[in-house]
Protein backbone atom coordinates (compact mmCIF):
# COMPACT_ATOMS: atom_id res chain seq x y z
CA UNK A 1 0.00 0.00 0.00
CA UNK A 2 1.71 3.36 -0.90
CA UNK A 3 0.70 6.16 1.26
CA UNK A 4 2.84 9.29 -0.34
CA UNK A 5 2.93 9.69 -3.67
CA UNK A 6 5.86 11.81 -5.58
CA UNK A 7 4.99 12.45 -9.65
CA UNK A 8 8.18 13.29 -11.11
CA UNK A 9 7.97 14.93 -15.15
CA UNK A 10 11.15 15.61 -16.82
CA UNK A 11 10.82 18.43 -19.54
CA UNK A 12 10.59 17.69 -23.32
CA UNK A 13 13.48 18.21 -25.46
CA UNK A 14 15.81 20.76 -26.39
CA UNK A 15 18.96 21.76 -28.75
CA UNK A 16 21.00 21.30 -26.12
CA UNK A 17 19.68 17.54 -24.10
CA UNK A 18 19.66 16.22 -27.43
CA UNK A 19 23.27 17.32 -28.26
CA UNK A 20 24.04 15.93 -24.68
CA UNK A 21 25.16 19.99 -23.30
CA UNK A 22 25.07 20.28 -19.76
CA UNK A 23 21.93 22.50 -19.08
CA UNK A 24 21.76 24.32 -16.02
CA UNK A 25 21.30 28.06 -15.78
CA UNK A 26 20.71 28.62 -19.78
CA UNK A 27 16.91 28.85 -20.34
CA UNK A 28 16.24 27.24 -23.74
CA UNK A 29 13.00 26.55 -25.44
CA UNK A 30 11.93 22.87 -26.21
CA UNK A 31 12.08 21.53 -29.65
CA UNK A 32 9.59 20.95 -31.89
CA UNK A 33 9.82 17.07 -31.49
CA UNK A 34 10.38 18.24 -27.44
CA UNK A 35 6.98 19.95 -27.54
CA UNK A 36 5.27 17.23 -29.28
CA UNK A 37 6.03 14.50 -26.45
CA UNK A 38 5.30 16.81 -23.17
CA UNK A 39 2.14 17.00 -25.37
CA UNK A 40 1.65 13.61 -25.54
CA UNK A 41 1.64 13.32 -21.77
CA UNK A 42 -1.29 15.02 -21.02
CA UNK A 43 -3.45 12.09 -21.35
CA UNK A 44 -1.22 9.87 -19.39
CA UNK A 45 -0.83 12.67 -16.28
CA UNK A 46 -4.99 13.52 -17.09
CA UNK A 47 -5.88 10.56 -14.49
CA UNK A 48 -3.29 12.31 -11.38
CA UNK A 49 -5.58 14.44 -8.88
CA UNK A 50 -2.24 16.02 -7.35
CA UNK A 51 -2.90 18.02 -4.40
CA UNK A 52 0.18 19.83 -5.10
CA UNK A 53 2.21 20.82 -8.31
CA UNK A 54 5.68 22.41 -8.92
CA UNK A 55 7.95 23.63 -11.42
CA UNK A 56 11.11 24.18 -11.90
CA UNK A 57 11.41 27.65 -12.72
CA UNK A 58 13.24 27.24 -16.14
CA UNK A 59 11.45 27.53 -19.25
CA UNK A 60 12.13 23.87 -20.77
CA UNK A 61 10.18 22.82 -17.87
CA UNK A 62 7.21 25.13 -17.44
CA UNK A 63 6.72 24.88 -21.17
CA UNK A 64 6.01 20.53 -20.22
CA UNK A 65 3.78 21.53 -17.54
CA UNK A 66 1.29 23.86 -19.23
CA UNK A 67 1.39 21.20 -22.55
CA UNK A 68 1.08 18.25 -20.29
CA UNK A 69 -2.09 19.79 -18.77
CA UNK A 70 -0.50 21.79 -15.37
CA UNK A 71 0.24 25.15 -16.26
CA UNK A 72 -0.93 25.94 -13.07
CA UNK A 73 1.95 24.84 -11.79
CA UNK A 74 3.72 26.42 -8.78
CA UNK A 75 7.46 27.33 -9.72
CA UNK A 76 9.63 26.58 -7.14
CA UNK A 77 13.41 27.37 -7.32
CA UNK A 78 14.86 24.95 -5.14
CA UNK A 79 13.69 21.97 -8.46
CA UNK A 80 15.98 23.91 -11.12
CA UNK A 81 18.68 21.82 -12.74
CA UNK A 82 22.37 21.49 -11.03
CA UNK A 83 24.21 24.80 -11.68
CA UNK A 84 26.84 23.22 -13.81
CA UNK A 85 28.82 26.85 -13.96
CA UNK A 86 32.58 26.61 -16.21
CA UNK A 87 30.99 23.21 -17.19
CA UNK A 88 27.59 25.01 -18.72
CA UNK A 89 26.82 24.31 -22.73
CA UNK A 90 29.56 21.21 -22.52
CA UNK A 91 29.22 17.45 -23.09
CA UNK A 92 30.73 14.78 -20.78
CA UNK A 93 33.11 14.14 -23.07
CA UNK A 94 34.43 17.56 -23.76
CA UNK A 95 34.87 17.80 -19.83
CA UNK A 96 36.41 14.72 -20.01
CA UNK A 97 39.15 16.21 -22.36
CA UNK A 98 40.66 17.97 -19.31
CA UNK A 99 39.46 16.35 -16.49
CA UNK A 100 39.41 12.49 -17.51
CA UNK A 101 36.75 10.47 -15.80
CA UNK A 102 35.06 13.32 -14.86
CA UNK A 103 31.26 12.29 -13.32
CA UNK A 104 28.77 15.14 -12.19
CA UNK A 105 27.92 12.46 -9.85
CA UNK A 106 31.88 12.18 -8.63
CA UNK A 107 34.17 15.29 -9.27
CA UNK A 108 33.28 19.22 -8.38
CA UNK A 109 32.02 21.22 -10.39
CA UNK A 110 34.13 24.47 -10.72
CA UNK A 111 32.01 27.95 -10.36
CA UNK A 112 28.92 25.97 -9.83
CA UNK A 113 26.88 23.93 -7.25
CA UNK A 114 28.29 20.94 -5.15
CA UNK A 115 26.37 17.71 -4.83
CA UNK A 116 25.52 19.34 -1.02
CA UNK A 117 24.17 22.07 -2.11
CA UNK A 118 21.96 20.47 -5.00
CA UNK A 119 21.15 17.71 -2.66
CA UNK A 120 20.41 20.88 0.51
CA UNK A 121 17.59 22.19 -2.14
CA UNK A 122 16.37 19.02 -3.00
CA UNK A 123 15.83 17.64 0.50
CA UNK A 124 13.32 20.88 0.56
CA UNK A 125 11.57 19.64 -1.98
CA UNK A 126 10.84 16.15 -0.35
CA UNK A 127 9.91 17.61 3.11
CA UNK A 128 7.38 19.65 1.39
CA UNK A 129 6.13 16.65 -0.41
CA UNK A 130 5.40 14.37 2.38
CA UNK A 131 4.30 16.88 4.15
CA UNK A 132 1.34 18.10 1.07
CA UNK A 133 -1.99 16.70 1.52
CA UNK A 134 -2.26 14.38 -1.25
CA UNK A 135 0.37 13.78 -4.28
CA UNK A 136 2.77 15.97 -5.09
CA UNK A 137 3.40 15.94 -9.22
CA UNK A 138 6.69 18.41 -10.21
CA UNK A 139 7.75 19.00 -13.69
CA UNK A 140 11.93 19.36 -13.67
CA UNK A 141 15.45 18.19 -15.45
CA UNK A 142 17.36 15.23 -15.62
CA UNK A 143 20.05 15.53 -13.07
CA UNK A 144 17.99 17.38 -10.32
CA UNK A 145 15.12 14.69 -10.50
CA UNK A 146 17.44 11.87 -10.15
CA UNK A 147 18.79 13.54 -7.25
CA UNK A 148 15.70 13.98 -5.88
CA UNK A 149 14.81 10.36 -6.18
CA UNK A 150 18.18 9.69 -4.61
CA UNK A 151 17.06 12.05 -1.69
CA UNK A 152 13.88 10.82 -1.62
CA UNK A 153 14.81 7.33 -1.42
CA UNK A 154 17.43 7.93 1.92
CA UNK A 155 20.55 7.65 -0.43
CA UNK A 156 23.41 10.07 -1.10
CA UNK A 157 23.50 12.08 -3.97
CA UNK A 158 25.91 9.78 -5.90
CA UNK A 159 23.02 7.25 -6.10
CA UNK A 160 21.08 9.60 -8.28
CA UNK A 161 23.83 8.03 -11.35
CA UNK A 162 21.50 4.43 -11.35
CA UNK A 163 18.51 6.28 -12.55
CA UNK A 164 18.66 7.20 -16.31
CA UNK A 165 15.92 9.51 -17.50
CA UNK A 166 14.88 10.51 -20.67
CA UNK A 167 13.35 13.63 -21.70
CA UNK A 168 9.39 13.91 -21.43
CA UNK A 169 9.30 10.91 -19.13
CA UNK A 170 7.90 10.59 -16.05
CA UNK A 171 8.50 8.54 -12.82
CA UNK A 172 6.24 8.09 -9.64
CA UNK A 173 8.51 7.45 -6.00
CA UNK A 174 6.12 6.28 -3.09
CA UNK A 175 5.81 5.34 0.69
CA UNK A 176 5.01 1.07 0.93
CA UNK A 177 4.57 0.55 4.60
CA UNK A 178 7.29 3.18 5.97
CA UNK A 179 9.90 2.70 3.26
CA UNK A 180 10.42 4.96 0.31
CA UNK A 181 10.01 2.96 -2.93
CA UNK A 182 10.56 3.49 -6.78
CA UNK A 183 6.99 2.77 -8.03
CA UNK A 184 7.73 3.29 -11.62
CA UNK A 185 10.74 4.84 -13.09
CA UNK A 186 11.19 6.42 -16.89
CA UNK A 187 7.88 5.99 -18.48
CA UNK A 188 6.87 7.35 -21.77
CA UNK A 189 4.09 8.46 -23.25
Amino acid sequence: MVTSTLYLVRHGETEWSRAGKHTGTTDLPLTDDGEATAARLAPVLAELRPSTVLTSPRLRARRTAELAGFGIAEVEPDLAEWDYGDYEGLTTPEIRESVPDWSIWTHPVPGGESAGDVAERLDRVVRRARAADGATLVFAHGHSLRVLAARWLDLPVAEGRHLYLDTATFSVLGDDRGQSVVVRWNVSA
